[in-house]
């Protein structure tokens, strides 16, 4: 096995030998930008270390995580676009850094170019990572539009909320997962199982973002800190100050989240201390531990080694102890 960082090399000098300029260039220039700006590169890690778990050269894997780092931030440009979001990893969004169409068009081309890294692997292997892909790419856009839907909508309940971010953020870590083991030609209960496990990780992770959304540390967080409570986004933290909050809190809360006010921080610092006073904040914090104990519980029923359970183990547990 690897280290989390040899695994990152790896594969940003692989995303940089494929990922080269070409015309037109304001379709392509997007592309490489969005793809330049760093991140955390978790869903191609997990497939390069998905692969070596089950006991195959994490090499093998290469496109099939680049496919996967492509279709996320194609996925990104989209939502920047959608959530009008100026920042993305502390620099400017696509669609501020040129304009919209090229956003909506650059991002386009990249989901074509994600399903194209797949057809380096032989038909068979190649038929099974397109069809998960395809699956979790649809879901993908479901959980999008959940989340539109959702920002509008005043009686979203818990697990309308989880099923949202299941389909929006964790399907995509539990595919990125189950394509290292496919690669690898593992077991199809060691598939499911790594993908259970991506799929509760994933959701931790989601939990976490919202939580680090309200409670980040601008300097280290990438994006704009309050991002969800300016665009009233009905997160798993408003859910449970929603379940938890006096009447006076409840009547305040929607109030806040019924409108866009223009003095945003104002709103942000008054929304935040809501979460704080009714709980909701520790609730959070306790479902995201609930979640990661669920992933580690599907991790002791894989059949691999102690020594790589300890490193999935330790990689979840880095993941929730994240500040950006």
């Amino acid at each position: 096995m690897q280290s989390v960082s040899a695994y990152q090399t790896s594969f940003i000098a692989y995303l940089e030998s494929q990922i080269t300029p070409k015309e037109p260039q304001h379709l392509y220039n997007p592309i490489i930008y969005i793809l330049s700006l760093g991140g955390k590169r978790i869903r191609p890690v997990l497939t390069l270390m998905s692969t070596e778990i089950f006991d195959a050269n994490y090499k093998k894997a290469l496109p099939a995580a680049l496919a996967v780092e492509v279709f996320h931030n194609f996925s990104l440009v989209h939502d920047d676009i959608m959530d009008a979001a100026p920042l993305r990893r502390g620099h400017q969004t696509v669609h501020e850094k040129w304009d919209t169409n090229t956003g909506i068009l650059s991002g386009d081309a990249m989901l074509i170019l994600a399903y194209q890294y797949f057809e380096k692997y032989e038909p068979k292997t190649f038929r099974k990572l397109a069809k998960l892909f395809s699956k979790t790419a649809l879901e993908v856009c479901e959980g999008q539009q959940w989340d539109v839907d959702f920002e509008t909508r005043m009686d979203v309940t818990i697990p309308e909320y989880l099923k949202m971010i299941e389909f929006k953020t964790a399907v995509l870590v539990a595919a990125a997962m189950k394509m290292g083991a496919i690669i690898a030609k593992t077991s199809k209960s060691n598939a499911k199982l790594i993908y259970d496990f991506g799929l509760n990780l994933g959701i931790a992770f989601q939990l976490q973002d919202d939580f680090l959304d309200a409670f980040g540390d601008p300097a280290t967080f990438g994006k704009q800190v309050g991002g969800d409570i300016i665009e009233n986004k009905k997160t798993f933290l408003f859910l449970k100050a929603m379940e938890f909050s006096t009447p006076t809190q409840q009547s305040r809360l929607l109030h806040l989240f019924s409108e866009h006010l223009e003095n945003s921080e104002a709103k942000i610092e008054e929304v935040k201390q809501i979460f704080d006073e009714t709980g909701a904040s520790q609730a959070t914090q306790k479902a995201i531990k609930e979640y990661t104990h669920q992933a580690f519980e599907t991790l002791e029923k894989m059949k691999i080694d102690a020594e790589k359970k300890a490193v999935l183990r330790a990689f979840g547990e880095n993941l929730m102890g994240r500040k950006v």
